[in-house]
């Protein structure tokens, strides 16, 4: 199946190559080094994160900023994404998506992040939204929902968090409660990435008594009566992508919509996670990449004393730090993806160590790059403080950090 999903891909990539190679200067000049992201890959995966990097340069990274403090949502930058087969990386073939590994998802989510890390973050959810119907649905709902999906012809998203559960998701109360052939949902969710864009939202409802055994998993379209949405939040970063609350008042979904069985929603959702949580580490991986390559180039033009700052042995000291937790981290990430793929015991432990550690050391490299700035780095003019504040959330979403601690220490303590 991964085969297959890799000569598609291949042939969709080959397009893109007409143009210049790779990222441009700004993000990886010269990095044939040892924070070069293609080591360890085959040559298969160094093709497909070329391609990425190149439409991260190309199609993304020139409109970051702009897309960020105009708070726009890349409709159809994602769209021609989805022609290189970005938007349904780890979906099946045959209803379109890729085929490919959890680890060729990871290194081309990394790529991409580094054009912009925001846009990336929703093209994650959205992949993993249509792996979970590809995954869990019946072939009927498989064939529907996923082709346009896979095309970004629509978009996902993941409606799981609500004003009263957020860590603790299994409390959730948005009710389904079944009349004939359809399900009839009240409540609301919370923070819920392309809320009122989206077309499609993956919902965790409760169709039974309390507990994760009570939910169940639906796919509510848009334009559904008693479908609406709240104001669109205000952001400190993931502006390229619109967040608001999902609200259900009285709205019938067909049973036909529900995804696998009743009471095994929160296996799905939990599931959907796994790999959610390797793809925003991922996309911490891009932007901190993006953030040591630009401090590194800054020590190098920037005077003081007299002197290049590369001069300075404390910040050489810091670059090395911070180009070692980046790779520490990209290990770990890859490690875990691996460990999923394979469907491994230990791989919701792992998944959960590459998003603990990941985010939180991609954040402090970002951060220390924009005080290597000094103060351009506070400027917007600089790209690095957007790398900063779009990467600061993964540490909270997918399962906050504090969550990912718990999963690890319970793992541990059941040996």
């Amino acid at each position: 199946m991964l085969r297959g999903g890799r000569q598609r891909v291949g042939a969709l990539l080959r397009g893109l190559r007409r143009g210049p190679r790779g990222p441009p200067d700004s993000v990886r000049r010269g990095v044939v080094s040892c924070i070069d992201p293609s080591m360890g890959l085959n040559e298969e995966q160094k093709e497909f994160q070329k391609v990425a990097f190149n439409f991260a340069a190309r199609e993304m990274a020139p409109h970051m900023a702009e897309w960020d403090q105009k708070e726009l949502f890349p409709v159809d930058t994602m769209r021609k994404a989805a022609q290189l087969g970005f938007g349904g990386v780890y979906v099946r073939t045959d209803v379109g998506g890729a085929g490919l590994s959890r680890l060729d998802t990871s290194v081309i989510f990394e790529a991409l992040a580094t054009g912009c890390t925001s846009t990336t973050a929703y093209m994650s959810i959205h992949n993993m939204c249509v792996w979970m119907i590809d995954q869990f649905g019946s072939e009927e709902q498989r064939h529907r929902l996923c082709p346009p999906l896979c095309a970004m012809e629509k978009f996902a998203s993941y409606c799981l968090t609500e004003p009263g559960s957020g860590s603790d998701a299994a409390s959730l109360v948005t009710s389904a409660v079944r009349q004939h052939d359809h399900y009839i949902l009240n409540g609301s969710k919370a923070f819920i990435s392309g809320g009122g864009e989206a077309d499609v939202y993956v919902v965790m409802c409760r169709t039974g008594g309390p507990g994760p055994r009570g939910i169940s998993c639906v796919v509510v379209e848009k334009g559904t009566p008693g479908l609406s949405f709240g104001k669109k939040e205000k952001k400190v970063g993931w502006n390229s992508q619109p967040t608001r609350a999902v609200i259900f008042e009285d709205c019938a979904v067909p049973v036909a919509n529900r995804i696998g069985d009743e009471g095994q929603g929160f296996l799905i959702a939990m599931k959907g996670l796994n790999g959610g949580r390797i793809n925003v580490a991922s996309c911490s991986l891009g932007a901190a990449h993006a953030s040591v390559v630009l401090a590194r180039d800054h020590l190098k033009v920037r005077k003081q004393f007299g002197e290049p700052l590369a001069n300075s042995q404390y910040l050489q000291f810091q670059l090395a730090e911070m180009a070692a937790r980046l790779v520490a981290s990209r290990l770990t990430v890859r490690a875990a993806a691996a460990a999923l793929q394979e469907e491994r015991e230990d791989a919701v432990a792992l998944c959960a160590m590459a998003k603990l550690f990941a985010t939180d050391e991609c954040f402090a490299i970002c951060n220390q790059a924009l005080q290597m700035h000094g103060g351009y780095g506070y400027l917007k003019d600089y790209a690095v403080q957007q790398y900063v504040r779009d990467s600061r959330v993964h540490q909270i979403l997918e399962g906050s950090n504090e969550v990912m601690r718990m999963l690890i220490s319970r793992s541990l303590l059941q040996e």
